[in-house]
Protein backbone atom coordinates (compact mmCIF):
# COMPACT_ATOMS: atom_id res chain seq x y z
CA UNK A 1 0.00 0.00 0.00
CA UNK A 2 1.49 3.20 -1.33
CA UNK A 3 2.59 5.45 1.99
CA UNK A 4 0.87 8.96 2.50
CA UNK A 5 3.54 12.00 1.74
CA UNK A 6 4.70 13.39 5.04
CA UNK A 7 2.30 16.57 4.89
CA UNK A 8 -0.40 14.62 4.45
CA UNK A 9 0.12 12.17 7.76
CA UNK A 10 1.06 15.22 9.90
CA UNK A 11 -2.35 16.93 8.35
CA UNK A 12 -4.45 13.46 9.09
CA UNK A 13 -2.59 13.47 12.44
CA UNK A 14 -3.28 16.49 13.80
CA UNK A 15 -6.87 16.18 12.77
CA UNK A 16 -7.40 13.20 15.02
CA UNK A 17 -5.52 14.85 17.54
CA UNK A 18 -7.64 18.04 17.21
CA UNK A 19 -11.02 15.43 18.17
CA UNK A 20 -9.43 13.36 20.45
CA UNK A 21 -8.13 16.87 22.38
CA UNK A 22 -11.72 17.32 22.46
CA UNK A 23 -12.72 14.90 24.78
CA UNK A 24 -9.39 13.81 26.07
CA UNK A 25 -7.34 16.99 26.97
CA UNK A 26 -5.93 17.64 30.25
CA UNK A 27 -7.75 20.27 31.92
CA UNK A 28 -5.17 23.55 31.86
CA UNK A 29 -5.30 22.95 27.68
CA UNK A 30 -8.71 23.72 27.58
CA UNK A 31 -8.95 27.53 28.20
CA UNK A 32 -6.16 27.95 25.21
CA UNK A 33 -7.48 26.31 22.58
CA UNK A 34 -11.31 27.62 24.01
CA UNK A 35 -10.13 31.41 24.02
CA UNK A 36 -8.40 30.79 20.93
CA UNK A 37 -4.87 31.69 22.62
CA UNK A 38 -1.38 30.46 21.54
CA UNK A 39 1.11 28.95 23.45
CA UNK A 40 4.40 29.95 23.70
CA UNK A 41 6.73 27.57 21.88
CA UNK A 42 9.37 25.98 23.95
CA UNK A 43 12.55 26.93 23.94
CA UNK A 44 14.76 25.20 21.77
CA UNK A 45 18.90 24.64 23.30
CA UNK A 46 21.96 22.39 21.93
CA UNK A 47 21.83 18.87 22.12
CA UNK A 48 25.22 18.66 23.26
CA UNK A 49 28.40 16.15 22.68
CA UNK A 50 26.65 13.01 24.00
CA UNK A 51 23.91 12.18 21.62
CA UNK A 52 23.85 8.38 21.18
CA UNK A 53 26.26 7.19 17.84
CA UNK A 54 24.46 3.82 18.24
CA UNK A 55 21.22 3.42 20.62
CA UNK A 56 21.38 0.95 23.63
CA UNK A 57 19.21 -2.44 22.92
CA UNK A 58 16.98 -1.45 25.72
CA UNK A 59 15.18 2.45 24.64
CA UNK A 60 11.77 2.37 27.15
CA UNK A 61 10.62 4.66 29.80
CA UNK A 62 13.11 2.92 32.24
CA UNK A 63 16.23 4.39 32.35
CA UNK A 64 17.01 2.77 35.95
CA UNK A 65 17.05 -0.91 34.37
CA UNK A 66 18.67 -2.35 31.93
CA UNK A 67 17.67 -5.55 30.89
CA UNK A 68 17.56 -7.61 34.38
CA UNK A 69 20.07 -5.11 36.04
CA UNK A 70 19.14 -2.62 38.34
CA UNK A 71 20.35 1.17 38.37
CA UNK A 72 21.43 1.87 42.40
CA UNK A 73 22.51 5.15 42.71
CA UNK A 74 21.12 8.68 43.01
CA UNK A 75 17.95 9.47 43.53
CA UNK A 76 14.93 7.83 41.66
CA UNK A 77 12.31 9.76 39.99
CA UNK A 78 9.27 9.87 37.61
CA UNK A 79 9.86 12.64 34.98
CA UNK A 80 6.26 13.01 33.26
CA UNK A 81 4.17 15.75 31.05
CA UNK A 82 2.49 16.48 28.03
CA UNK A 83 3.77 17.61 24.54
CA UNK A 84 1.12 19.66 22.33
CA UNK A 85 1.38 22.15 19.88
CA UNK A 86 1.02 26.18 19.98
CA UNK A 87 -2.70 25.59 19.86
CA UNK A 88 -2.90 23.65 22.73
CA UNK A 89 -3.25 20.22 20.56
CA UNK A 90 -1.45 16.81 22.08
CA UNK A 91 1.14 15.71 19.78
CA UNK A 92 -0.12 12.41 20.31
CA UNK A 93 1.68 9.72 18.13
CA UNK A 94 4.83 11.75 18.69
CA UNK A 95 8.02 10.61 20.21
CA UNK A 96 9.99 12.26 23.14
CA UNK A 97 13.53 11.00 23.61
CA UNK A 98 14.99 11.61 26.94
CA UNK A 99 19.39 11.09 28.05
CA UNK A 100 21.11 12.36 30.62
CA UNK A 101 24.62 11.31 32.81
CA UNK A 102 24.67 8.50 35.40
CA UNK A 103 25.00 9.42 39.04
CA UNK A 104 28.74 9.80 38.74
CA UNK A 105 28.58 12.93 35.93
CA UNK A 106 29.43 9.99 32.73
CA UNK A 107 26.93 9.37 29.52
CA UNK A 108 27.53 6.22 27.35
CA UNK A 109 28.93 8.06 24.55
CA UNK A 110 32.30 7.31 23.35
CA UNK A 111 33.66 11.14 23.66
CA UNK A 112 33.17 10.29 27.13
CA UNK A 113 35.41 7.42 27.68
CA UNK A 114 33.04 4.76 28.00
CA UNK A 115 33.03 5.43 31.92
CA UNK A 116 29.26 5.51 32.14
CA UNK A 117 27.92 3.06 34.36
CA UNK A 118 26.64 0.12 32.42
CA UNK A 119 23.13 -0.46 35.09
CA UNK A 120 22.32 2.87 34.08
CA UNK A 121 20.11 3.10 30.71
CA UNK A 122 21.17 6.70 29.83
CA UNK A 123 18.57 6.45 27.01
CA UNK A 124 15.01 6.51 27.12
CA UNK A 125 12.25 7.04 24.31
CA UNK A 126 8.14 6.81 24.45
CA UNK A 127 5.59 7.32 21.91
CA UNK A 128 3.51 10.37 23.12
CA UNK A 129 -0.14 9.56 24.36
CA UNK A 130 -3.58 10.67 23.16
CA UNK A 131 -3.32 13.74 25.76
CA UNK A 132 0.50 13.99 24.25
CA UNK A 133 0.77 12.39 27.54
CA UNK A 134 4.74 10.87 28.39
CA UNK A 135 6.10 9.25 31.61
CA UNK A 136 10.30 8.22 32.91
CA UNK A 137 11.43 6.45 35.00
CA UNK A 138 15.06 8.16 35.85
CA UNK A 139 17.29 9.47 37.82
CA UNK A 140 16.90 13.41 39.30
CA UNK A 141 19.96 14.47 36.98
CA UNK A 142 23.38 15.16 38.06
CA UNK A 143 25.95 17.51 37.27
CA UNK A 144 28.76 16.70 35.10
CA UNK A 145 31.69 18.71 33.62
CA UNK A 146 31.23 22.28 35.07
CA UNK A 147 27.13 21.91 33.80
CA UNK A 148 24.45 22.02 36.37
CA UNK A 149 22.17 18.80 36.75
CA UNK A 150 19.76 18.68 33.32
CA UNK A 151 17.93 16.49 31.33
CA UNK A 152 18.31 16.13 27.83
CA UNK A 153 15.39 16.41 25.26
CA UNK A 154 14.32 15.52 22.02
CA UNK A 155 10.84 15.83 20.61
CA UNK A 156 10.17 14.14 17.00
CA UNK A 157 6.91 13.49 14.42
CA UNK A 158 7.05 11.17 11.22
CA UNK A 159 11.04 10.50 12.18
CA UNK A 160 11.62 14.69 11.97
CA UNK A 161 13.14 16.33 14.78
CA UNK A 162 10.58 19.57 16.03
CA UNK A 163 12.47 20.46 19.64
CA UNK A 164 15.37 19.45 21.22
CA UNK A 165 15.98 21.12 24.48
CA UNK A 166 17.27 20.41 28.10
CA UNK A 167 15.07 20.32 31.14
CA UNK A 168 16.32 21.54 34.99
CA UNK A 169 16.06 21.27 38.17
CA UNK A 170 13.92 24.56 40.26
CA UNK A 171 16.55 25.51 42.92
CA UNK A 172 19.67 23.82 42.12
CA UNK A 173 22.42 26.55 43.13
CA UNK A 174 24.27 25.13 39.83
CA UNK A 175 21.73 26.69 37.60
CA UNK A 176 23.01 30.32 38.55
CA UNK A 177 26.46 29.64 37.00
CA UNK A 178 25.69 27.57 34.07
CA UNK A 179 25.98 29.37 30.76
CA UNK A 180 23.32 27.30 28.88
CA UNK A 181 20.92 27.86 31.83
CA UNK A 182 21.08 32.07 31.68
CA UNK A 183 21.06 32.14 28.45
CA UNK A 184 17.60 31.49 28.25
CA UNK A 185 16.09 34.28 30.17
CA UNK A 186 13.80 34.76 32.59
CA UNK A 187 11.07 33.24 30.47
CA UNK A 188 12.74 30.60 29.19
CA UNK A 189 13.83 29.54 32.27
CA UNK A 190 10.74 29.42 33.90
CA UNK A 191 9.23 26.88 30.95
CA UNK A 192 12.49 24.51 31.05
CA UNK A 193 12.98 24.74 35.09
CA UNK A 194 10.49 22.47 37.52
CA UNK A 195 11.40 21.38 41.03
CA UNK A 196 11.52 17.65 41.89
CA UNK A 197 9.01 16.86 44.85
CA UNK A 198 8.09 13.88 46.93
CA UNK A 199 4.56 12.10 46.12
CA UNK A 200 2.86 8.85 46.98
CA UNK A 201 4.54 6.76 43.97
CA UNK A 202 8.02 8.67 44.52
CA UNK A 203 10.01 11.75 43.62
CA UNK A 204 8.92 13.50 40.34
CA UNK A 205 8.77 16.47 38.42
CA UNK A 206 6.72 17.41 35.26
CA UNK A 207 7.68 19.19 32.52
CA UNK A 208 4.80 20.59 29.73
CA UNK A 209 6.33 21.14 26.21
CA UNK A 210 5.14 23.30 23.27
CA UNK A 211 6.48 22.34 19.98
CA UNK A 212 5.85 23.91 16.47
CA UNK A 213 4.20 21.44 14.53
Amino acid sequence: MPTAPLSSRRSLLKGGAGLIAATAAPAWLTPARAQGKTLRPTPGQTEGPYYPVAFPPDTDFDLLRTGAAAYGKGQPAWVSGTVTDTRGVPLAGGVIEIWQCDQDGHYHHPGDGGRADPTFQGFGKVTLGKDGGYRFRTLKPAPYSGRTPHIHVKVKLDGQELLTTQFYVQGDPGNARDFLWRRLGEEGQAALTRPFVNGPDGMKAEYAVVVQA
